[in-house]
């Protein structure tokens, strides 16, 4: 075991690693021995066209060698570019043009999102209503929409104007919008909370709601976005159309980037000075923003994610000690046989090199790249197969 893994001065917020990687290449990492896995979590749903992709490199080496920041004083090449592009998914998607303003993070979008509601709403119509088992971010708003009341007792009095409702349960939505309330904020698929799907019953019934109360409708897709769930977006199944889309992990394959995207009138209620980031539409970010989304349109991703999904699902399906598979296209999770215990589970499946999380305590989440192969999921669920036979 390297130093570096337990003795760097770094602040005690995750728990301890069980492996340093040192490279990564598609679906393959390595650590710092050699060892190979395989990379079923993906980055948590980050690297979608898996690790090290050349095209990506390329575009990462070629603008910083050129420009990397300028600050917002100024414009750049490749925001404008990659704001278009961004726009044109939503408007195939929704039917509607929009504006986008780019951060760093899937929490900053969230956050910008948020800012956005409360000015379009006005004041008196700041409260924003979403689900119980949601996960938004970390920040203190974002902490405070999350819908995980534990996660909140440490950092008590949490800001106001948020409130929680039963997720899929489309009549506690409804008693929760009194007149106070701008907006909905909800996740096609709750990753954190478990790879629970939003119906696409319920979530027609928000939009339906939404429109009658004139409530803005917020779908936070930074995990379930650009072909993870076998459609560009997680809403897109459904058939609604949403007012705010946020997103980050797959729009950068791995760079720290995020984004809001607003209807065009929506948007429109920010001003000069209302928002903004030092690192907003840097030059390399949308760069990489860019590049990804002309990669992912020119591979198909959704499709593959759909194609690689369903092989997985019905694969894992026919494993005993699993009990249920549920989710959408390449985000899925895997509940366990009673019995079984989901951290145990992920702990032996990384020592026979296979890289997953507990998302729970009975099921582990399943996230890999979006151009894994027919192969690589063989691999994985004969692993997957072995190690829960050892646990049984």
């Amino acid at each position: 075991m390297t130093p570096l893994l337990n003795d760097s001065p770094m602040m005690p917020v995750f728990a301890p690693a069980p492996v340093m990687f040192e490279r990564g290449c598609g679906t393959e990492l390595w650590d710092v021995n050699g060892k190979r896995y395989l990379d079923f979590l993906g980055g948590l749903a980050v690297v979608g066209l898996g690790h090290s992709h050349p095209v990506v490199s390329a575009a990462i080496a070629r603008q910083a060698d050129t420009l990397m920041h300028v600050s917002n004083l100024f414009a750049n090449t490749q925001a404008p570019p990659a704001a278009i592009k961004i726009n044109e998914l939503l408007a195939e998607t929704t039917g509607h043009d929009g504006q986008v303003f780019f951060c760093n993070s899937g929490a900053e979008a969230n956050e910008a999102a948020l800012k956005l509601a409360r000015k379009f709403g006005g004041r008196g119509r700041h409260v924003v209503v979403s689900a119980y088992g949601s996960f938004h971010g970390r920040t203190l708003a974002t902490l405070a929409a999350t819908g995980q009341p534990t996660k909140h007792e440490p950092f008590q009095p949490m800001p106001e104007g948020f409130r929680h409702v039963a997720f899929n349960d489309a009549a506690a939505l409804e008693s929760a919008l009194d007149p106070s309330v701008g907006a909905v904020l909800l996740e096609p698929v709750q990753g954190e909370g478990g790879v629970i799907t939003a119906t696409d019953e319920y979530l027609r019934r928000v939009r339906a709601l939404c429109d009658e109360r004139g409530v803005l409708m917020i779908l936070d897709e930074i995990q379930t976005g650009f072909g993870r769930t076998g459609d560009w977006f997680g809403f897109q199944q459904s058939g609604i159309a949403p007012d705010v889309v946020t997103m980050a992990k797959a729009m950068g394959n791995g760079f720290p980037v995020g984004a809001v995207w607003a209807r065009r009138e929506v948007a429109a209620a920010f001003q000069p000075g209302d928002h903004g980031s030092t690192y907003s539409g840097t030059a390399l970010a949308t760069a990489v923003v860019s590049t990804v989304v002309e990669e992912m349109r020119r591979i198909d991703a959704p499709a593959l994610a759909a194609a690689r999904g369903g092989e997985l699902s019905s694969k894992l399906a026919k494993l005993p000690g699993i009990v249920e598979v549920r989710g959408r296209g390449l985000l899925l999770a895997v509940e366990l046989a009673p019995g079984l215990d989901a951290k145990v589970a992920c702990a032996a499946l990384l020592t026979a090199g296979l890289v997953t999380n507990a998302v729970t305590g009975t099921a582990l989440r399943l996230a890999p790249p979006l151009t894994v192969s027919s192969a690589e999921i063989e691999e994985a669920v004969a692993i997957i197969e072995a190690v829960l036979s050892d646990a049984a």
